[in-house]
């Protein structure tokens, strides 16, 4: 819980190497069953405001098969905090060391390739990166019961630059 306001970080150039640490500990975790792991959200875009928790992607065969990744993961102090068979069999682990967000998706689901567009489009787009910013700074300012519910209020200006996304993909 919350109640109060989302507090955004100016980018600290440390969060790669953040991401680099956490990656190499999951590797070494799981080998070849990390199919791939990726710095996403806003700590993954130079130049962006962000919360400062390191956000992860992790791709797996298969998210619901928990006993082929859950226990490595554990091992190295992971902690699966959230399972959402709803939305893409994804599940989320809390990390060691760090405020970090540990996100597992099945190889294939369509969230992997909205989460890593939306990064490429802000990392090469001045404009909607600024965009984003200045929407995600007005809602940080707003009071939240719960940082989900901030995360849900953002989701209007992330689609919209997603579609544009696309579309520029699309032409590309």
């Amino acid at each position: 819980m919350l109640n109060g306001q989302v507090v955004l970080a100016e980018y600290n150039p440390e969060w790669p190497e953040d991401f680099a640490r956490q990656a190499k500990r999951i590797r070494t975790a799981l080998g070849d069953r990390a199919l791939r792991i990726e710095h996403v959200g806003s700590t993954s875009i130079p130049g962006l405001a962000a919360k400062p928790i390191i956000d992860i992607l992790l791709v797996v065969v298969d998210s619901t098969d928990e006993p082929s990744y859950v226990p490595a993961l554990e091992s190295v102090g992971f902690v699966l905090r959230i399972r959402e068979p709803e939305w893409h069999e994804h599940r989320l682990f809390k990390g060691p060391g760090i405020d970090l967000n540990l996100h597992v998706f099945t190889v294939g689901s369509v969230e992997i390739d909205r989460i890593l567009l939306l990064r490429d489009w802000l990392r090469v787009n001045l404009a909607e990166r600024q965009l984003y910013e200045q929407a995600k700074r007005e809602l940080a300012s707003q009071t939240w019961k719960y940082v989900q519910n901030y995360a849900d209020a953002k989701s209007e200006v992330i689609e919209a630059i997603l579609a544009r996304a696309q579309a520029g993909r699309s032409t590309a």
